[in-house]
């Protein structure tokens, strides 16, 4: 059975964790080697407390963010991807620029065969607001 190389990986097993509120990177975003790319298999990932601003109010927006994704070659390692999110606390950003960018962030460190990224905003005003970007690849 083939093992995966975890060298690379800064974040996971570390004993201190840096936290950085000043906005969301991809560099913040760790991946490791799919040992399976020839298999068709889906990862769903959720986080229930995602945190944002609203870029004119500054109040904060709550959701639940789902990755849905076909890995290619990397797969996206789960505590890089929980600082990633925590990135976004002090960002101003209305959700559909969040939800993309997000996706586009993801397919640029993974490049995976599909991907979706949903975005489940709580109600504010009485509208709740889901955002959904879709990548798949080979398709323009």
């Amino acid at each position: 059975m083939k093992t995966t190389d975890v060298s690379q990986l800064k974040t996971l097993g570390s004993k201190g964790t840096e936290y950085d509120f000043s906005g969301p990177s991809r560099e913040i975003l760790e991946t490791f080697e799919n040992v399976h790319p020839n298999n068709n298999y889906k990862i769903h990932l959720i986080f229930p407390e995602f945190t944002s601003l609203c870029p004119k109010t500054h109040q904060p927006d709550f959701a639940e963010i789902t990755v849905d994704y076909m890995p290619n070659a990397r797969c996206i390692e789960s505590k890089s991807l929980k600082l990633y999110y925590f990135a976004y606390r002090n960002c101003g950003a209305f959700m559909e620029e969040i939800t993309n960018r997000m996706l586009n962030d993801f397919v640029a460190v993974t490049s995976p065969k599909w991907m979706k990224v949903t975005g489940k905003f709580n109600a504010r005003g009485g509208t709740e607001i889901i955002v959904e970007a879709e990548y798949t690849e080979n398709v323009k």
